[in-house]
Parts: structure tokens; sequence; C-alpha cells
């Protein structure tokens, strides 16, 4: 028996492992930071509901990867202290980000979490660590679902460019 052919959990982790952990631990918090921002700014209630989920997600990936680096022997980024409470009401008008920025702004980290995901899902060769970052990465997706119909029923969707006349098949 080799030394990875055993309990996953009693197997080392590799150095892109080790990292890819640490530095999503670290975005995760940095993303948890950023979601009670945008949860004080937010109007919108759909928009606040998908906030207190994607926030909800981010306290999930900060358990597990921490646990994981402390498992390994490596300190996890400290965690943000908390944002003191606000209004919504007594954020200035042209400091507050409007709910179309927000969704774009939370569509756009999901969308980068899933790449980050996918990379490290890649490079694993622990079982564990694949099915962890797999597991985020079904998540992720589902909220990410959710962000684009909330975008589309809210009007806040600003599409590529569309192809609206498609050219006639070519005869093979």
């Amino acid at each position: 028996m080799g030394i990875l052919s055993g309990n996953p959990k009693d197997e080392p982790m590799h150095y892109g492992e080790i990292f890819g952990v640490w530095q999503f631990s670290a975005k995760a918090k940095m993303t948890l930071s950023a979601l009670q921002a945008y949860h004080y700014h937010a109007g919108d209630q759909d928009l606040k509901k998908i906030i207190d989920d994607l926030m909800d997600q981010a306290q999930g990936e900060i358990k597990e990867c921490d646990k994981l680096l402390k498992a390994s022997g490596v300190f996890p980024t400290p965690t943000l202290p908390d944002r003191p409470s606000t209004k919504l009401a007594d954020i200035p008008a042209g400091a507050r980000f409007s709910d179309p920025e927000i969704a774009a702004a939370l569509s756009a980290g999901v969308a980068m979490s899933l790449v980050e995901c996918s990379q490290i899902m890649g490079m694993s060769i622990r079982e564990d660590v694949g099915a962890l970052f797999m597991k985020i990465h079904a998540a992720m997706a589902s909220l990410g679902l959710a962000l684009l119909r909330i975008n589309k029923q809210k009007g806040w969707l600003i599409p590529p460019p569309l192809q609206l006349k498609r050219p006639e098949p070519v005869p093979v």
C-alpha cells in the first residue's frame, strides 16, 4: 500500500491543494465581508434573500476549508470583523450601490468561484478535497442560476450582442 491508498483524510495534501484551499478560504472571507456590505445597500427583497444564501454559502466554505488547512498544519487567513449594521436610508445616494450593480457583482463572483472550484477539483489527488469542491461547485451553480433568473425578472441583465438573424445553414 502506498501513501495515497488509504483514507483520504489521512493522506497529505500536496502544495497545489494546500494553496488552492488556502486561497479559496481567503476569498470566501473577503466575499463574506463584501456580502455584508451589499446586504445593507440592497433594497430589493429577492436580492437580499440571495445575498443571505450567498453569506450562508461563504460561511460554510470558510468552515470547511479552514478545517482542512488546520488538519494539515496550515494557518488559514484571519477572518475579517463583521461590518457594523446600517440602514439603507442612512447610506448617501452617491455612495450607495444600486441593486443592478450588486446583482452584476454577485454574478461575476459566482462565475469566478465556479472556475476556482473546477481548478481545485482538477488538481486534487485527495478525493475528499475534490469532493468538497464539487459540492461547493454545485451549490454555486444553483446560486448562479437563481441570480440569472432574478437579473432577467428585474430587467437588470445586460446581455451581450444577440444573434437575432441566423444565417441559412449550408447544405453538406
